[in-house]
């Protein structure tokens, strides 16, 4: 059998770390078709938009694509790329584990966490109105008459939507994860406390959910902030965390941290009949064609490409190749030495053939 899948090499680091996450995937020996499409700055150039309508239309008829980062001007220009294909693709489920590898620089040890993070609504639905608009001014008004506030005049305005729908297929899919993965707990992070119909509704419906996993998957929940002071404190106490959009962006990158950087973080964005996969850093555009950036990440998207196709002895297989390379500190990139300028460091490429050679 072999497996179609849409391939978007992305921006910056992207193609390279994507060359090298496919070669190690078909090193496992499962086959693959790669239809490989453009996004981003390549597509800009090419098609002048960043997400062409064929991207997706490859996409909606592989059901599965493998993509490298692709590069987001901040504060200008066009919305992620990222956010349009989760939105466009209702890829509701950002699933990004952060597991610890021996070998990797981190003031922590055996963190094996899972961020199950909403991804379609919340401030990230990219409801927003700028500054001195008219027709912001006009929604400044209506929000003072109803909501009785004062909101000043010069303002910027973003809308914060949490469904009760949305909210109850995330964290369902946050416990269906944790029962198929023999994960014991649960945790939903919020600020229901100060955010009561928004966060509030996700909370409560959270807890809904939760019953219907009761003697099976533990549940609880935390206000965000804790949780961020919880999970530096004492990481080990956590399993499962299921957040809404940005929550789980944020505290994602917090988890990246706990187990070394976003070097060696994968991430899945999964819908009801299709998924994503890609690696959560970005596409560090100074490091393009130096065959430097650490494929780490992308090889171990590919990883949770394998597990989601059912292919679960491959995906066994590739990451503990991955983790025997790290291990061995021989040949890994220079971010993954425990100093950065030593010379006996390798390639992105070399690193991806070592990790072949442990197949």
């Amino acid at each position: 059998m072999s497996y179609r899948v849409t391939l978007i090499p992305g921006d910056g680091i992207g193609p390279e770390v994507s060359l090298a996450a496919k070669r190690c995937i078909e090193a496992t020996g499962v086959k693959f078709t790669w239809d490989e499409v453009i996004a981003g700055e390549a597509a800009l150039k090419k098609y002048n938009d960043v997400l062409p309508k064929e991207v997706l239309d490859s996409i909606r008829k592989n059901k599965i694509a493998l993509k490298g980062p692709i590069i987001t001007p901040i504060g200008k220009g066009f919305r992620s790329v990222n956010v349009a294909i989760r939105h466009a693709l209702d890829l509701y489920a950002c699933v990004r584990p952060a597991k610890s590898y021996e070998g990797v620089n981190s003031r922590y040890k055996d963190i094996d966490l899972v961020i199950v993070r909403e991804n379609s609504e919340d401030l990230y639905a990219g409801i927003e109105f700028e500054q001195g608009k008219p027709e912001t001014k006009n929604l400044i008004g209506i929000i003072e008459d109803y909501s009785k506030k004062i909101i000043r005049p010069d303002s910027g305005i973003s809308i914060k939507p949490i469904s009760k729908s949305g909210s109850e297929r995330i964290v369902r899919a946050a416990f269906e994860y944790a029962l198929n993965n023999n994960r014991k707990k649960v945790t939903c992070v919020h600020k229901a406390n100060i955010m009561k119909f928004t966060d509030g509704l996700f909370l409560n419906t959270a807890r809904e959910v939760a019953k219907d996993y009761e003697g099976k998957i533990l549940f609880e929940d935390t206000i965000v902030d804790n949780m961020c002071m919880q999970l530096v404190q004492k990481p080990h106490n956590f399993d499962v965390l299921v957040l809404p959009n940005l929550y789980g962006d944020i505290i994602s990158d917090l988890c990246a941290g706990l187990i070394g950087g976003l070097g060696i973080a994968p991430g899945a964005n999964i819908g009801d009949n299709m998924a994503v996969f890609e690696a959560v850093h970005g596409s560090a555009p100074k490091y393009a064609g130096l065959n430097k950036a650490n494929p780490v990440a992308m090889i171990l998207s590919g990883v949770l490409m394998l597990q989601y196709l059912g292919e679960k002895d491959a995906a066994l297989k590739l990451e503990a190749a991955v983790k025997a390379v790290i291990k061995e500190n021989k040949s890994v990139t220079y971010d993954l030495k425990p100093k950065r300028d030593d010379p006996t460091s390798v390639g992105t490429k070399e690193m991806a053939d070592a990790i072949i050679a442990k197949l």
